[in-house]
């Protein structure tokens, strides 16, 4: 199965890298219960903090936050699991459990934060595996308190879909997780760019990150559901106030979005993957055009949106991200390294710092957990990577 180089296997290279904007070395030292390296080096970016796409949407709210320092840091609190098999998707529950969804044998498995013990809840049946397609994005319902559902992004094959099942820790391990009831069905998949995270926005919305399945086309095209990110009510339906009525486009011109997260004010941030040259974070607007195939990174061409911040692609392959603390946090693949990204409103504050850089190898999805604490994982077990004793793993970061 052809596999898609830009989510490849991981440059086993020194990496200093030069700043855009400023050029430092940040060090934080701290305590790992699991024997894993007690530093956490920090290098500047060959990032270039760019102007957002304009002004914030209608769904941010509050005033403003101050910026984010220039600097921040990194401290490996310690190893939340070890031995899981390709995880992807991770889902935060409401009592702090983990469920974390394998890519390749399409179970979910949950795992305990606090004694890192792993019990089988179940496996989503029709889940085809190979390439980048798999089990992928998991979320908790917004109501899960009362109505029990996680929600799960997987190629069958022949589509990309999204499915709400029941959850039930009550019952025997591997048993746990009910029939799927697909709510969206007939997004692209191919053996590449199958897109995959999906997450409940502030607004209790479903929005998924799609890919264009390797058809370039299909980015620019709004009746195709492949490369965009879509937003949906909980029952895979289009939600009143999006870009075009009866559609679940919300922007397009993607080529491989895996990563969705909101800030303080509500604004959606995702990262994508760029073909040879650029890896970008974008400020996500409903509606908008985010070049794909026409531009790759900034283009500062009317009727495109420009990323705030890109990387060469080496450096990144960028997939799960999350905010906290004022920036947001991307895992990367083929870079093997946290980047952080200070936010000063619509913009990124000062060049993104590199942490970990090779010190795990591949990372795949960050969460921020009940704690305020980040979640992430590694993923060199997909095929790409070099698995080490005990890959792959679950590293809980304390930020700053």
């Amino acid at each position: 199965m052809p596999r898609d180089h830009r989510e490849g296997s991981v440059g086993r290279r020194a990496a200093v890298v030069t700043a855009a904007l400023a050029s430092a070395a940040l060090l934080t030292t701290g305590c790992s219960s699991a024997g894993d390296p007690l530093t956490a080096p920090a290098t500047s970016a060959p990032a270039s903090p760019t102007a957002g796409s304009g002004s914030p949407p209608s769904s941010a709210a509050g005033s403003e936050a101050p910026a984010a320092p220039a600097k921040g840091s990194v401290k490996v609190a310690g190893t939340v699991a070890t031995g899981l098999n390709t995880p992807w998707g991770v889902a935060v529950l409401p009592d702090g459990g983990l469920l974390v969804a394998s890519r390749d044998t399409g179970r979910i498995v949950r795992v305990d934060p606090d004694t890192g013990r792993k019990t089988q809840a179940g496996s989503v049946p029709g889940v085809s595996s190979g390439g980048e397609g798999g089990l992928l994005g998991l979320a908790v319902s917004p109501g899960f308190a009362t109505d029990h559902l996680v929600y799960a992004y997987f190629t069958t094959d022949s589509d990309n879909r999204i499915a709400r099942m029941l959850y039930d820790p009550a019952k025997p391990a591997g048993e746990q997780i009910g029939a799927p009831d697909t709510i969206v069905r007939g997004i692209p998949h191919g053996a590449i760019h199958n897109g995959g995270r999906i997450a409940f926005g502030p607004d209790g919305m479903l929005y998924a990150g799609t890919g264009e399945s390797g058809d370039r086309g299909l980015a620019q095209d709004k009746k195709s559901l492949g490369g965009k990110i879509l937003r949906m009510t909980p029952d895979g339906e289009p939600v009143h106030g999006n870009p075009e009525a009866d559609s679940l486009v919300y922007s397009y011109g993607h080529r491989n979005v895996q990563g969705l997260t909101w800030d303080a004010q509500g604004r959606l941030w995702a990262a994508e993957f760029g073909q040879d040259t650029w890896d970008e974070v974008n400020l996500i607007e409903p509606g908008r055009n985010y070049g794909w195939p026409v531009v790759e990174g900034l283009a500062h061409r009317e009727g495109y949106a420009d990323p705030i911040a890109t990387w060469h692609t080496d450096d990144a392959s960028p997939s799960g991200i999350a905010y906290a603390k004022g920036s947001l946090w991307m895992a990367s693949l083929r870079g093997a390294r946290l980047w952080r990204i200070p936010l000063a409103g619509t913009k990124a504050a000062a060049a993104p710092q590199a942490f970990l850089v090779g010190t795990y190898g591949r990372l795949r999805t960050v969460v921020t957990g009940p704690d305020g604490d980040l979640l992430l994982t590694t993923s060199n077990t997909d095929g790409r990577g070099e698995p080490r004793k005990g890959d792959d793993r679950i590293l809980r970061l304390k930020v700053g």
